[in-house]
């Protein structure tokens, strides 16, 4: 029997939030975390509108889903990024522990793989999930605001 919970459902569902994003003018970055099949946490850029450097979706999902935990620590759940997490989220995943990072999407210039930032030692990653998509929405946004300066 096919798993219909794998990598490509839960990256269409942070595709999802990269869109709602987009949509408010934010960079186009989504997250969400699941544990056991189960989204515990959905999420999405809000630098802009909180006014904060730190309002990356990844660090928006980290603080949902301890919250649903009840612990900060994210055994056993797996986060699934459009993009590439930066030094930043990569260093606040690292002591969440969280067990899992799929991506879609390299940043080149700013990913923390590039910036060698080193994850926990029990987190796996993968990379390249649905990446096409998710590099489309961000490419769009990009040109989008060039052509409004």
């Amino acid at each position: 029997m096919v798993n219909p919970f794998d990598e490509r459902y839960f990256m269409k569902k942070a595709i999802q939030e990269a869109e709602i994003a987009y949509g408010k003018g934010e960079v186009p970055v989504g997250a969400v975390i699941a544990i056991d099949n189960r989204i515990i946490a959905r999420a999405h850029n809000l630098t802009e509108t909180l006014n904060d450097v730190t309002a990356h979706a990844e660090m928006q999902a980290i603080t949902a889903a301890a919250n649903f935990l009840g612990g900060k620590y994210l055994d056993n759940c797996t986060l699934y990024v459009t993009l590439e997490p930066c030094q930043m989220c990569a260093g606040a995943l690292y002591w969440s522990q969280i067990s899992r990072i799929v991506f879609g999407a390299r940043d080149e210039e700013r990913g923390f793989i590039g910036l060698e930032t080193k994850l926990h030692p029990k987190t796996k990653m993968q990379g390249g999930i649905m990446a096409d998509e998710a590099a489309k929405l961000l490419k769009k946004f990009f040109i989008e605001k060039r052509n409004l300066n």
